[in-house]
This record gives structure tokens, sequence and C-alpha cells, in this order.
């Protein structure tokens, strides 16, 4: 039971070791992202920009955190569904993204695409987005503030539970 703890990059070196459904505590830097930012990203690179991140073995957690209570840190900040951002996911892979968390399946390309990279996809329990946020230590809105709930927030988490796929 997520007793395996880890830090953003001894994961990513780990990564080619790790057993589908191992349960691991992981504690770094990951930077939230969900469809519109998606769009938005690539835009970016498809126009040689630089990202508004960086990318190479970096961490995006598919979520849209809510607005902090006075005295929080950050809302909700439960995983939103993978599968929507399937379409992205190899363009993310070979800018050197190691590790994507959300929840659900991912499509057979991606899970392909990932091994190919030596890339992780981790899954966050859905319905639980309370307990996740209080493994946030940190939340910086970074960019995208006119998406609202999408914008892209650069989060430092602690011992943020997550399944391997």
């Amino acid at each position: 039971m997520f007793s395996k703890k880890y830090l953003l990059n001894d994961l990513i070196l780990d990564a080619k070791n790790l057993s589908p459904r191992t349960q691991i505590l992981l504690s770094g830097t990951l930077y939230t992202a969900r469809d519109a930012a998606h769009k938005n990203i690539i835009a970016s690179l498809d126009k040689n920009e630089e990202p508004p991140f960086p990318l190479k073995n970096s961490a995006i957690y598919y979520c849209g955190p809510s607005p902090a209570a006075p005295g929080q840190i950050i809302g909700a900040c439960g995983p939103t569904t993978s599968l929507r951002m399937d379409i992205f996911t190899p363009r993310l892979l070979k800018e050197g993204v190691k590790v994507f968390i959300g929840k659900g399946k991912r499509a057979d390309f991606v899970m392909r695409d990932l091994k190919k990279h030596n890339a992780l996809y981790l899954s966050a329990a859905g319905g639980i987005a309370a307990l996740l946020s209080q493994t946030v230590r940190k939340a910086q809105l970074l960019c995208f503030k006119e998406l609202g709930t999408e914008a892209v927030y650069k989060l430092e988490v602690e011992d943020m539970p997550l399944i391997v796929n």
C-alpha cells in the first residue's frame, strides 16, 4: 500500500523497473494541464515558441484545480479523464515529458509510445480531490489565466498517492 516513495527525478530514472499496479507516493514538481491548456501548449510548439514550462523530464497532471479557500494553498485538485489528452501525448513525449497523471484508460497507441519513450502514466484515484489537495505544498498560477480552472499551475507535491499503469 503506497509505501514506495519517489522524488520525480528518481521515478523517471526507475521507470523501466516499475510494474503496473505499483502504488507509489510521488514528491516533486507537477504542471497541471487539461484540454485547453494542451491545445495552447501544442500551438506554441507549432510556432516554434518556447513552451510555458520546461517539458524535458517534466510531469503533467491532468487537473483543473478549483480556487483555494482563504488560508489554503489550493482548492480541490482531482484528476480528469486522461483519454481526452491522448491526441496531444505523442508530441509531448517527443518534447521530453516523462510522466503523465490522470484517471482512466489510455489509447493503445499512447501506452506503446510511453514505453518507447521510457515514460510513465500514473493514475490518481478519482473522487479524492480534497485528499490530493492536501499533498500540495505550493501552487503557482503559471500561464493561461484566461482559461480559469484550466490554467496551468506549477504544483509542488509531497507524497501524492498514485498507481503505475
